[in-house]
């Protein structure tokens, strides 16, 4: 961001029968986050998030977590999906790919971004424990494959190795928060749309 160019950001509050989700994301930000879902999992992650890409986030969501934390996972990631791409715009002079390859003690974690405006996951995650605490970890999966879907981007997720499925998401969403605070960023080369086609 230069100094001409205003701070991007998006709010946006969704809700259903079964969930209330409200997200405020500035993307140029400082690390600054609230983050209440009532999951306290997501919690640490989404804050992971903040943190290491350095955004100013808001969420606060709930659901029906009674009956499972599904709903509630699933449409956090449609609303940060949503919101991420209002707040980009039409994505002139963005650099468009980012990557980060995480460590934490004995996992190592690589993300790869793409804001193509086309959504696909690649998501390579070996968990040896589906579960911390009565937390099904394979709802990260689903979060992912919302935020893809609704964000419009090309996302691979890929766990070379790991033991503790702690370790493993914390390496994950933190990889995810540098490859995208990467991929957001301003080229100073450019100010046009990334793309031979003129379009995102």
């Amino acid at each position: 961001m230069n100094n001409t160019t205003p701070p991007r950001s998006a709010t946006l509050e969704r809700t259903t029968t079964e969930t209330s989700v409200s997200v405020d994301w500035q993307l140029d930000g400082t690390g600054q986050g609230t983050i209440h879902t009532t999951i306290p999992f997501v919690d640490h992650m989404l804050t992971l998030l903040t943190k290491h890409g350095y955004f100013d986030l808001t969420v606060n969501a709930k659901g029906d977590t009674d009956i499972d934390d599904h709903h509630t996972v699933e449409d956090i990631g449609i609303t940060l999906g949503c919101v991420l791409k209002e707040a980009l715009g039409g994505k002139a002079g963005i650099t468009r790919f980012g990557w980060a390859t995480v460590p934490l003690d004995e996992t190592l974690a690589q993300v790869v971004v793409d804001l193509s405006g086309r959504p696909y996951l690649v998501y390579n995650v070996n968990l040896p424990n589906q579960q911390i605490k009565s937390f099904d970890l394979g709802l990260f999966e689903d979060f992912f494959q919302a935020f893809v879907t609704h964000g419009g981007l090309n996302l691979h997720v890929n766990v070379h190795y790991g033991r503790n499925p702690h370790h493993i998401l914390e390496a994950i969403f933190k990889a995810f928060a540098k490859a995208l605070a990467q991929a957001i960023r301003f080229d100073p080369r450019s100010s046009g749309i990334p793309s031979t086609k003129g379009s995102l």
